[in-house]
C-alpha cells in the first residue's frame, strides 16, 4: 500500500479517535491522537503536488498539539532553558535569509521608486494600526494584547517572496520591499511600538532597536556577505539552511506555544479568530491600496501579501528579549501557522486567475 495512502488512512482513524475522545469529555486525552493526526496528514500531504505547499504547515500543527498537551517537555532539557535558543535560531534563520538575498535586491528602490514608497507606507501604516484595533477591541490583558500590535509593527519576511512567485505577483517588487522593509525595521517597529503599544505595556524603543540590529541586520548583512562572496562555494551550507530555517521557525513557535500554554487554554480561539481577521485584513487592504493608486494587478496581488504576511520570528524574538515570550509572543506565534495556510491558499486562488496584458 502507498506510503499515502497508509498516511491517509492513519489521519482519518486519528481524526475519528480525537472527534470521540472530543465529545465524550475526553480531551485531555485526546493529545496522541492529534498529534499523529497532523503528522499523517502532513504525510499524505507531502505526496500531493495539490497539497504538498501544506506539509510544512501541517507539522507546525503536529509541533504545537504536542507543545499544549505536553508544556513541561518543551521548557528545560537538562540545565538548558530552551527558550534561550529563540535569539541564536532567529539569527542563523535571519542570517539564512540574508544568503538568499543580494545587494541588488536593494536597487528595486531606484526602478520603481513610487511603488516600492506605496509599499513602504502600506505596510507601517495599516497592520500596525489593525492591531492596535484588534488589541483594543480583544479585552485580553494588556501584555497579550500587545502581541497583536507587535506582529502588526514588525516587517514582512521571506515567507511573501514564496506567496508572491506562486500568486503571479511582481516578484522584484516583494523582494525589494522586503529588503527595504527589513532594513528599516530597527527605527520603525520600536517607534511604532512606543506610540501605540505603550498604553498596553512599557516600551524601551532603545533596547528594542538594538534587539532587532543583533537579531536582524548584523546576520542578515553577513549573509549578504556570504552570498556575495561565497555562494556555491560550501554547497551543503547552501542546501542546509532552507531547511533549518524551517526547523528554526518551527520550534520557536512550539517553545512559545508551551510556555504561554495556560493562557491559550483560556483565550485561545479568540487570539486564532483576531489573528486571522487581522492576517486576513492585511491582504484586502493592501491589496485595495495597490489598486487606489492604480497599480497594476501584479503590483497589487503584491502589496496584498506583503501587508498581509509578517515576519513571524522577529516578533517572536522580540517578545522573548522582552522576557514576555508567555503573552506577548502568543500572537506572532499564531501569526505564523495561520498566515502559511492563508497565503497557500491565495496564492493557488490567485495562480488560476491569469493575468491580462493591460493590467
Amino acid at each position: 500500500m502507498p506510503v499515502k495512502r497508509i498516511a491517509s488512512l492513519v489521519a482519518l482513524i486519528c481524526a475519528l479517535v480525537s472527534i470521540y475522545l472530543f465529545i465524550s469529555g475526553k480531551a485531555s486525552v485526546a493529545g496522541p491522537a492529534v498529534i499523529i493526526f497532523f503528522i499523517s496528514l502532513g504525510t499524505a500531504f507531502s505526496f500531493s503536488e495539490r497539497f504538498r505547499s501544506f506539509t510544512y504547515t501541517m507539522m507546525i500543527f503536529a509541533a504545537v498539539s504536542a507543545a499544549m498537551y505536553y508544556p513541561q517537555a518543551f521548557d528545560t532539557w537538562g540545565n538548558l532553558k530552551l527558550s534561550s535558543l529563540i535569539t541564536p535560531l532567529l539569527q542563523v534563520i535571519m542570517f539564512g535569509m540574508g544568503t538568499s538575498m543580494s545587494f541588488q535586491d536593494f536597487t528595486g528602490v531606484i526602478k520603481m521608486p513610487k511603488t516600492v514608497l506605496i509599499g513602504i507606507m502600506a505596510q507601517f501604516i495599516i497592520m500596525p494600526l489593525l492591531g492596535l484595533f484588534f488589541a483594543s477591541i480583544s479585552r485580553f490583558e494588556p501584555e497579550i494584547a500587545a502581541g497583536l500590535i507587535l506582529i502588526g509593527c514588525v516587517p514582512s519576511g521571506m515567507a511573501s517572496n514564496v506567496i508572491t512567485y506562486l500568486a503571479k505577483g511582481n516578484l522584484a517588487l516583494s523582494i525589494t520591499l522586503t529588503a527595504i522593509l527589513t532594513t528599516l525595521s530597527p527605527f520603525v517597529t520600536p517607534l511604532l511600538m512606543k506610540t501605540l503599544a505603550g498604553t498596553f505595556v512599557e516600551i524601551n524603543a532603545m533596547a528594542m532597536m538594538w534587539d532587532i540590529i543583533k537579531m536582524v541586520i548584523i546576520p542578515i548583512g553577513l549573509g549578504l556577505l556570504f552570498n556575495r562572496f561565497l555562494s556555491g562555494k560550501v554547497k551543503w551550507l547552501d542546501e542546509a539552511m532552507p531547511v533549518l530555517s524551517m526547523a528554526g521557525i518551527g520550534f520557536i513557535i512550539t517553545i512559545i506555544t508551551a510556555a504561554g500554554q495556560n493562557s491559550l487554554m483560556s483565550i485561545g480561539l479568540m487570539l486564532i479568530l483576531l489573528v486571522l481577521l487581522h492576517n486576513l485584513c492585511g491582504y484586502t487592504l493592501g491589496y485595495l491600496t495597490g489598486k487606489l493608486f492604480r497599480l497594476s494587478e501584479r503590483d497589487c496581488r503584491t502589496l496584498a501579501i506583503e501587508v498581509g504576511m509578517q515576519n513571524g520570528g522577529l516578533a517572536s524574538g522580540l517578545a522573548k528579549e522582552m522576557g514576555k515570550i508567555a503573552t506577548i509572543g502568543l500572537a506572532p506565534a499564531v501569526f505564523g501557522p495561520l498566515m502559511n495556510i492563508t497565503g497557500s491558499v491565495l496564492a493557488s486562488y490567485w495562480s488560476k486567475k491569469p493575468i491580462r496584458k493591460t493590467e
